[in-house]
C-alpha cells in the first residue's frame, strides 16, 4: 500500500478500482492507475471499454463496487454525499461535451457561479485573468447565446478553472466543436497545465484531439490496456485499432 506522501504527490490515484451495475455487468475491472500533480493526460479505449465509467468513479460522481479511489489526497472510500459534494465543488473542475451554460447570465456570471454557490466572494482580479486567459476579456458581459461553441467551451473551461481545481475533468470536450474550434480549445487546455500547473484527464474518442496531452491512457474491457508518451495522432490511432481488435477476440 502507498503512503501518504507518494498520494499527495497524485492529484488521483484508483487502487485496484472495480465497478459493477446490476448482474454481471463490469464497467472497471480492478483498475490501479496515478495521475501526477501538473500533467494533461487523455483517456482513450473502444466502445463499451468504461471510458465513463473510469472518468466518473475518478471524479467522486460515482463509487466503485470495490477499491480505493484518492482524489487531492482525500480517500473517498465511505465519505458520504455530503462530503463528496463538498469535494467535487470546491476540488474539481469538470467541461463536458454539451457546454451547460445558464443562457440568462451572463460570461462573467456563468464563470463566478461555482463561487456563489459555495458562498464565496468572486476575486475580480481572478475573474479578469481567467477570462483573459481563455481569451474572452472582451465578451464578459456577452450572453451565452450570442457565441460561437467554441467561445462557450471557453466560458466552461474559464468556470471549471475559478476555483483553482485540483484537477480538471474533460469528458469529450470538443465533441461539438469544429476542427479548427477544437484545436483551439485543446490548446487552451494545455496552456493551462504548462502555465499555473493544472491537471486535466480528458476523456476522448479522438486521436488528434489525444496528441494534445502529455500521454495516452489506454482502456480495453475495463481495464488498463496500455500508456502511451508524447503522443501522435497516428500513434494513438494504431493503438486503437489494435485495441478494437483486441476487444473482439477476447469478447
Amino acid at each position: 500500500m502507498t503512503t501518504g506522501w507518494h498520494e499527495a504527490a497524485d492529484a488521483v490515484r484508483l487502487e485496484a478500482v472495480r465497478k459493477e451495475y446490476g448482474k454481471g455487468v463490469v464497467a472497471l475491472d480492478g483498475v490501479s492507475i496515478a495521475f501526477p500533480r501538473g500533467g494533461f493526460t487523455a483517456v482513450m479505449g473502444p466502445s463499451g471499454s468504461g471510458k465513463s465509467t473510469f472518468l466518473h468513479c475518478a471524479a467522486g460522481l460515482d463509487r466503485p463496487t470495490s477499491g480505493r479511489v484518492v482524489l487531492d489526497g482525500q480517500d473517498l472510500d465511505g465519505k458520504n454525499e455530503t462530503y463528496l459534494t463538498k469535494l467535487r465543488r470546491d476540488r474539481v473542475g469538470f467541461v463536458f461535451q454539451a457546454f451547460n451554460l445558464l443562457p440568462a447570465l451572463t460570461v462573467e456570471q456563468n464563470v463566478v457561479l461555482p463561487l456563489q454557490l459555495a458562498g464565496k466572494r468572486p476575486d475580480k482580479r481572478l475573474v479578469a485573468r481567467i477570462l483573459t486567459h481563455v481569451g474572452l476579456d472582451g465578451r464578459r458581459k456577452h450572453l451565452p447565446g450570442q457565441l460561437s461553441g467554441g467561445q462557450q467551451q471557453r466560458v466552461a473551461i474559464a468556470r471549471a478553472l475559478i476555483t483553482s481545481p485540483a484537477v480538471l475533468f474533460a469528458d469529450e470536450p470538443t465533441g461539438a466543436l469544429d476542427t479548427r474550434t477544437a484545436a483551439e480549445v485543446l490548446g487552451l487546455l494545455r496552456d493551462s497545465v504548462r502555465s499555473s500547473g493544472q491537471t486535466v484527464i480528458m476523456v476522448t474518442h479522438d486521436p488528434v484531439a489525444a496528441s494534445f496531452a502529455d500521454d495516452v491512457v489506454f482502456l480495453a474491457d475495463g481495464r488498463i490496456a496500455g500508456r502511451l508518451a508524447r503522443p501522435t495522432a497516428e500513434a494513438v490511432a494504431e493503438r486503437l485499432t489494435h485495441l478494437g481488435a483486441w476487444g473482439r477476440v477476447a469478447a
